[in-house]
């Protein structure tokens, strides 16, 4: 700590310790489990092709796979703490998180999208979703389909969300940016899921944020209650009948979690909460509390108002329902602390939802941005089919970008959708009332509106499929680009003109990005030659190490 105080004594005395021992009995059993520095835990992308060698080279350096844990990936906890790999391990790690085979996460903040659970084909709004780890995880449910809308309202923090899903290298992941308090219902049926990883105070996360010992008092819980309900309620509002939503945080205090979701529940109709334990199998929580005390910012009961949102509920039917939230313990998991809540839209919740009275014209309605993705022009779509050999499904343009997204971005970039209040159609082919800041992956750059090359993200994933930019050839060839960064134009089997190609190993089958000149030139990032020269055997040398 800054003052030089530990972290033991500040924790002893602090205004934090004094109001779990109103949560729960055993207050000294949680103090205990609540210094330890977490365990480094990671995600495996299982969109990666070789993601069984990631998952390999996991086990052999010790990690192991975390029990509870569910899904279409796995994940895993290595033998050391947050950022304290060393040596060798440290530059892998750091490379297959960069190169997007695995994602650096607290093994809590996997639990919301597990019992999100989405399938592939939906269309999913990750509400407050910077940094992005969240997102990713529900681009690994959807796959090669579906879309996850990824939200931030903060400018600075949206950059470190496209950042994120760039380096997943997912097509499903749009990144818009938007008070979530006010986001458009877009598409106009609604959402299938929705998220909402809510701001809290984190008072369970003294593992990792040692300040919260000094900082936490329960006022500021109080000051986010009202934010974190509007949020809540407007998710429920553009989450689809019998859809589902996820409410989480990484906060114990009640006021943030058990109150939001009896206001919730007393506020809308045609709202169901699904007991959370059995959706998280094996997690060690405790369920929901229908009961709590109030406290003042000495962490002691008081006898002050507060608005009815904030203490214990009521009605009975509330009371009953909210032992089907969880809550989970820091000391009980051994991870952070965490409070989930699982909701359905009922079949037949009632839309407040106002027909519209007429369309707009199209000419009518302001236009995106001029660096909105949009799709492929017939144009360009002819010029890149005739260079490729082939074109892939559901292509866009942003500037010189070329993006490689899915069908359901497309259904929501061409649906029709209303005006706040509903009174007005607006007709589709735009974003619009979205702000869309990035869209899929970026597959391939343009130079003067033709074709330049394929960008080393999506080479693995186009290669087999442009057969007019791709060349096979043998595996010494890849080899040789991988150690030396070039080599010599072979002198027979390769007559191409000069440009970027994809040249696949015709033994392996790997997919390289290369620009073809006088010589012919590897385009990879270091952390991506680092990963592909330990799988082929080879010795890597940095630009560093030179």
């Amino acid at each position: 700590m800054d003052s030089g105080v530990p972290w033991e004594v500040l924790a002893r005395d602090s205004v934090l310790l004094k109001a779990v021992s109103h949560w729960r009995q055993d207050d000294d059993v949680w103090l205990e489990g609540s210094f330890d520095r977490l365990s480094e835990t990671v995600r495996v992308n299982p969109l990666r092709d070789d993601s069984n060698w990631t998952e390999g080279w996991l086990e052999e350096n010790g990690a192991v796979r975390i029990p509870w844990f569910t899904g279409p990936c796995s994940a895993w906890t290595l033998p050391f703490e947050r950022g304290a790999a060393e040596g060798e391990n440290r530059e892998i790690l750091k490379a297959l998180h960069q190169t997007g085979r695995l994602t650096r996460q607290e093994a809590v903040s996997m639990l919301p999208v597990i019992a999100l659970d989405p399938e592939p084909g939906d269309i999913v709004l990750d509400m407050c979703a910077s940094p992005g780890s969240k997102t990713t995880h529900i681009a690994e449910y959807l796959g090669e389909s579906g879309l996850v809308l990824a939200n931030e309202v903060v400018n600075s923090r949206v950059n470190m969300l496209v950042s994120n899903s760039n380096r997943h290298g997912s097509p499903c992941i749009a990144v818009v940016n938007h008070d979530g308090r006010h986001m458009p219902m877009v598409p106009e049926s609604g959402f299938d899921r929705v998220l909402v990883d809510a701001p809290c105070t984190g008072s369970g996360t003294t593992r990792k944020n040692p300040d919260v010992w000094s900082k936490w008092l329960p006022s500021g819980g109080r000051s986010l209650h009202d934010l974190q309900i509007q949020l809540l309620s407007r998710a429920v509002a553009i989450t689809k009948a019998s859809g589902r939503i996820v409410y989480a945080t990484c906060s114990l205090d009640p006021v943030e979690n058990e109150a939001v979701i009896a206001e919730i529940l007393r506020k809308h109709d045609g709202i169901e909460l699904l007991d959370a334990s059995e959706l998280l199998e094996g997690v060690p929580g405790e369920a929901g509390r229908s009961d709590w005390p109030m406290l003042g910012d000495d962490g002691r009961p008081t006898d002050e108002s507060f608005p009815v949102s904030m203490v214990p509920p009521t009605e009975e039917r509330i009371s009953l329902a909210l032992p089907r939230c969880i809550r989970i313990w820091n000391d009980k998991v051994d991870a952070g602390g965490f409070f989930l809540a699982v909701l359905e839209k009922t079949a037949n919740a009632v839309s407040k939802k106002k027909n519209a009275e007429h369309t707009i014209r199209p000419d009518d309605v302001r236009p995106d941005p001029s660096d909105s993705p949009r799709p492929l022009s017939e144009e360009l779509s002819e010029t890149l089919r005739k260079q490729w050999g082939a074109l892939p499904n559901d292509l866009w343009i942003r500037g010189k970008r070329v993006l490689l997204s899915t069908q359901e971005a497309r259904e929501v970039w061409e649906s029709d959708r209303s005006r706040k209040g509903g009174r007005v159609r607006i007709p589709g082919e735009r974003w619009r009332p979205l702000r869309v800041m990035h869209l899929g992956q970026k597959a391939a750059l343009l130079r003067k509106g033709a074709f330049d090359r394929i960008v080393a993200g999506a080479a693995r994933r186009l290669g087999p499929e442009l057969t007019g930019v791709t060349t096979e050839v043998n595996p010494e060839l890849i080899d040789e680009l991988l150690t030396n960064g070039e080599a010599m134009i072979p002198d027979s089997g390769f007559n191409e003109s000069a440009g970027g190609r994809i040249l696949i190993d015709a033994e392996s089958g790997d997919c390289i990005p290369v620009w073809t000149g006088s010589r012919l030139s590897l385009m990879l990032g270091e952390p991506e030659c680092r990963i592909l020269c330990m799988q082929r055997g080879l010795q890597y040398h940095s630009a560093e190490e030179e």
